[in-house]
């Protein structure tokens, strides 16, 4: 049976785990802070870019562009955005499951995996998979130039018809409790969809040559995209960090209170003992 002093000790050592476990949340709490305001502020011109590519799309007749090339899927390419450290609830688990679907999913073609993360590395690298590129410790303080060198890469293989398609698996930054994992397509460009139909029929007179004008566009949104889906990425793992080192900091409390409980009654079990114990000691001395 446990004693007070294997209890005290219990006690203190869950105390300290607490107070390691609030300074972290803490932390996060501070650094989502910013990373939020990055991810908000970034998305409105990811989002309007991409609506001004698919339109303009849309309104060329047979645009050439090595970006817009269409090929058969049989070689894809993989960014996977992970996380950097542990100590994030599911938040690993959840972008590693969803990468591990679709990759289980197309495994009969030929894949490769740009991971972009520590343990997205190490988890893909452990699985067997082709790694043609990796990034790690980016996300903690996320880089247009690395999101612009992730992009070259990405354009590069496709050009030169390395890859036939190119997709994108991250979790977007929704609110402190609640990410939603998403899986984008990134090359090739997909024009304007049904519901822009309208917009397609106006007519716009383009000053610059087609060919001049996705030029410039198409790179903008591929780093804008990466850009986007990186600071999303580094919110989303800052909040799954807050909110899994509250709740160990509120199971620490519980913890700290049955123990505290328990000992309580071992302490009182042992009074008792002692006081009977001196109670039958007093009595059979006035017997003798």
């Amino acid at each position: 049976m446990a004693t007070l002093l294997d209890f005290r000790r219990r006690i203190r050592s869950v105390k300290n785990t607490q107070q390691i476990t609030r300074a972290m949340k803490f932390v996060a709490a501070a650094r989502l802070r910013r990373a939020q305001e990055s991810a908000l502020s970034a998305r409105p011109y990811a989002l309007e870019i991409a609506r001004v590519l698919r339109s303009t799309i849309a309104r060329i007749d047979e645009p050439q562009h090595p970006l817009l090339a269409k090929r058969p899927e049989e070689r894809i390419l993989v960014i996977v955005l992970s996380g950097e450290r542990g100590l994030a609830g599911a938040f690993n688990t959840n972008i590693l499951r969803k990468a591990n679907e679709f990759l289980q999913a197309n495994k009969h073609k030929e894949l490769s995996v740009v991971p972009v993360g520590k343990k997205g590395r190490d988890a893909l690298k452990r699985a067997g998979y082709k790694l043609a590129a990796e990034y790690i410790n980016v996300l903690a303080k996320v880089e247009f130039s690395t999101a612009r060198e992730i992009s070259e890469l990405l354009t590069a293989a496709y050009t030169k018809e390395e890859t036939d398609a190119v997709y994108l698996i991250f979790s977007e930054f929704k609110s402190v409790m609640t990410a939603n994992l998403k899986m984008e397509k990134l090359l090739p460009v997909e024009p304007e969809t049904a519901s822009g139909e309208t917009a397609s029929r106006v007519d716009y007179i383009y000053e610059q040559p087609e060919d001049q004008l996705l030029g410039s566009l198409l790179p903008k949104y591929i780093e804008a995209q990466v850009l986007r889906a990186m600071l999303d990425s580094s919110a989303a793992e800052y909040a799954a960090r807050m909110a899994a080192m509250e709740s160990a900091t509120r199971n620490a409390g519980e913890v700290i209170q049955s123990l505290t409980l328990h000992m309580n009654k071992v302490r009182q079990a042992a009074i008792t003992k002692e006081i009977i114990e001196i109670v039958s000691g007093a009595s059979y001395g006035d017997q003798g």
